[in-house]
């Protein structure tokens, strides 16, 4: 299914539908930005050049006119792609979390892997801010949801690519409210 045919009905993967999509006040931010940028910035931009292509004649054979019609196309796609995501997110501050000592959405956590002693360190974010390389984990995907409502010394066994491993959860970091303002 591409993101076009997204029609707001389905929750998260995995999850059954109208499961609201948690996001980070960031992630929510970075998603009205992107909506702006598309609208605002390119879209006017491309508009420009496809009435300025279709000025010149004949269309059928125009690659400006061509191209320019179908990235209108995929621009107004991903912009209702995204007001509907916008419109179904549920924003949560981890800031604002009380229950600082367990591991619940927005939690930076570090565990360990009894098998190696190896550290990992992983934030739990929102399917559409989900980042592997720099250790943001979909709160669902199978490892955060393992981890979830753990405390520090707390061993929980979670799936892998490789199959299941023990891990102890090794601390749980919230941002402070202070961090979040900024």
């Amino acid at each position: 299914m591409s993101e076009d045919d997204d029609d707001g009905d389905e929750g998260p993967p995995g999850l059954p539908p109208g499961t609201p999509f948690y996001m980070t006040p960031a992630g929510a931010a970075a998603l009205r930005e992107e909506i702006r940028a598309l609208w605002e910035d390119e879209r006017p931009k491309v508009v420009e050049i496809v009435s300025w292509a279709a000025s010149l004649g004949d269309r059928s054979e125009n690659a400006d006119y061509q191209y320019g019609k179908r990235r209108l196309r995929q621009i107004d796609g991903r912009v209702r792609f995204l007001r509907k995501r916008l419109d179904r997110v549920q924003v949560v501050d981890p800031a604002q979390q009380t229950k600082r000592d367990q591991v619940f959405f927005g939690a930076t956590v570090t565990y360990a892997r009894l098998s190696d002693d190896a550290e990992v360190t992983i934030r739990i974010v929102g399917v559409d801010e989900a980042d592997a390389d720099r250790g943001d984990i979909s709160w669902v995907a199978p490892v955060a949801r393992s981890l979830l409502g753990a405390r520090v010394g707390d061993v929980r066994k979670v799936r892998v690519p490789g199959g299941v491993e023990e891990v102890e959860i090794v601390t749980i970091l919230y941002p402070s409210a202070r961090m979040s303002e900024i």
